[in-house]
């Protein structure tokens, strides 16, 4: 396995050999297909993360992440979503997947 790209919480892994890619989330590795890395990064990046510092919008400051068909169920704090947040914007970028100015809302 590649290290694609590693964050303070998160490593992205590929799998060439397997055409596959894993999430190691620190208490648990997740193995997905890059259509269900698609997903991840739609679910993350639609996370408001201005809520996270409304208490009437999210007052305990966690989110809920269900990932690969609901076989994975996380739930993260602030900081773990925004170094979620940057592990799938740069992981992309390296994959070469995504356009660098997605990158600048970081």
């Amino acid at each position: 396995m590649n290290v694609i790209f590693q964050s303070t919480y998160y490593t992205l892994y590929q799998a060439a050999d397997e055409r596959c890619f894993y999430i190691d989330f620190g208490q648990k590795i997740v193995r997905m297909s890059l259509c269900q890395l698609l997903a991840l990064r739609h679910k993350v990046m639609n996370i408001a993360i201005e809520d996270h510092f409304d208490s009437d919008l999210n007052a305990h400051g966690f989110e809920v992440l269900m990932l690969c068909n609901k076989e994975h169920l996380f739930v993260l704090n602030t900081l773990e979503i925004l170094d979620l947040k940057n592990l799938i914007g740069y992981g992309f970028v390296e994959i070469g997947l995504s356009a660098k100015k997605e990158l600048q809302a970081y």
